[in-house]
């Protein structure tokens, strides 16, 4: 019988038995790569991948059941955040530079990550980071100063708590169809074989040949059910799950499963967003805008005092005749970036729900030009689903308030 592991050993990717102490033994992959710097040759293909899922492999920590691994896509925003914050507060230009490159170096690694069709643990660590860190900012240089009042952080701590409750709602089940029985995970083949196919499962009516394609964000391969069935109540069958899609629903290509109601794959909560979880995106995001706005506003009371916060954030003359008023406007003026790019995301999703549209949706209007651009391009009203703004609320709210029904058509 094999020894249990213990904290500091694991199973390396080879399936033999490691330890921390000799995470720096074996390096042929690197070696030979440092060697061939030095020398100025190049390296062979597929090298710097070898060496990336070594170190990769390799980066624990020790756990009571033997050492855990760390996703490296975790660690920069912990290290480098803290890092330009302090830099950008040493003088307004660099604070300038490094504000500005910041977005653009997320949005550069989001359109990286998103044509690699790679999940990645990065936005959704950079998130819960840049909270925890602008709190402990503000308990440390803010609170200190005397000018905030101890109900007004009770409301600030009370509006991350809830924050943080409706993300961990946000994160489950967005609503997975099931997967058919006598499959562990959803299948990449094609369509299925004539016999089952033909056979009384209630899947009458498929033909034709089914196309594979994958359209921002989500795998198309399907037929249509019988066309003569009116709009709502048709279904689509994946080739991916291999199981037949209620209306609405759809492929991520990310997670590899279908969801109902699917309106996106999220990267800061590093999941699909879908009937079971939307109402809770939308909480998340609408606690998020009122805390932070709300501690901008207490931050800007204090370092820039007698001014409004909208004239304070342009026009603070103190602001840098401390470090530690550098460093505050510093966080406030991330604070307001990081806001700025939410609020966005959160007007988009209130104006989809007032038309009863869902992104994925959308984003299929628009390739296939059948929907109407409203309020400037900022919504695209498919007018499939649209019964009016309160209507379309009142469906909203009552998402996932009763479990679905299988039918035959969800398990093959």
């Amino acid at each position: 019988m094999e020894e249990p592991l213990c904290c500091c050993e694991y199973v390396d990717r080879r399936g033999q038995r490691n330890h921390l102490a000799a995470c720096c033994c074996d390096c042929e992959e690197l070696d030979d790569g440092c060697d061939r710097w030095l020398t100025c040759k190049s390296l062979p293909p597929g090298a710097l991948e070898r060496i990336a899922d070594t170190i990769a492999d390799r980066l624990r920590v020790p756990w009571f059941s033997g050492a855990v691994k760390i996703n490296v896509s975790l660690v920069p925003p912990l290290v480098l955040l803290p890092v330009f914050l302090h830099v950008a507060a040493l003088h307004f230009l660099l604070g300038l530079i490094i504000l500005t490159s910041l977005p653009v170096v997320v949005l550069w690694y989001y359109y990286l990550t998103h044509r690699r069709k790679e999940r990645t643990l990065f936005f959704l660590s950079l998130g819960l980071f840049s909270l925890g860190y602008m709190y402990y900012v503000f308990l440390r240089e803010v609170v200190p100063r005397g000018h905030v009042e101890y109900s007004q952080v009770v409301a600030l701590t009370c509006g991350l708590i809830l924050m943080l409750a409706a993300l961990s709602r946000a994160k489950k089940d967005p609503g997975y169809l099931p997967i058919p029985a006598g499959k562990e995970e959803p299948s990449h083949q094609g369509l299925p074989s004539k016999s089952v196919r033909g056979s009384s499962s209630g899947l009458h009516g498929i033909s034709g040949a089914a196309s594979s394609r994958a359209v921002n964000g989500e795998a198309k391969g399907y037929c249509r059910m019988s066309a003569g069935q009116p709009e709502g109540v048709k279904k689509d069958w994946c080739t991916k799950c291999q199981l037949v899609r209620p209306a609405r629903a759809g492929h991520c290509r990310l997670c590899g499963r279908c969801v109902r109601r699917l309106d996106h794959h999220c990267v800061w909560i590093n999941s699909c967003v879908g009937e079971h979880n939307h109402q809770a995106f939308i909480l998340a995001l609408s606690f998020f805008m009122l805390t932070s706005v709300y501690g901008i506003t207490l931050t800007l009371h204090t370092i820039c005092r007698g001014r409004t916060p909208f004239v304070a954030l342009f026009y603070c003359p103190g602001a840098y005749s401390d470090y530690s008023s550098a460093l505050l406007f510093t966080c406030v003026w991330y604070c307001a970036i990081v806001t700025a790019g939410m609020g966005y995301i959160l007007l988009i999703q209130l104006l989809n729900i007032s038309y009863n549209v869902t992104e994925r949706e959308a984003r299929l209007a628009l390739r296939d030009n059948s929907g109407r651009r409203l309020l400037g391009g900022l919504v695209i009203d498919t007018g499939q689903y649209n019964r009016g703004l309160l209507c379309n609320w009142g469906h909203f709210l009552s998402l996932g308030s009763s479990p679905p029904q299988r039918s035959a058509e969800d398990i093959v």
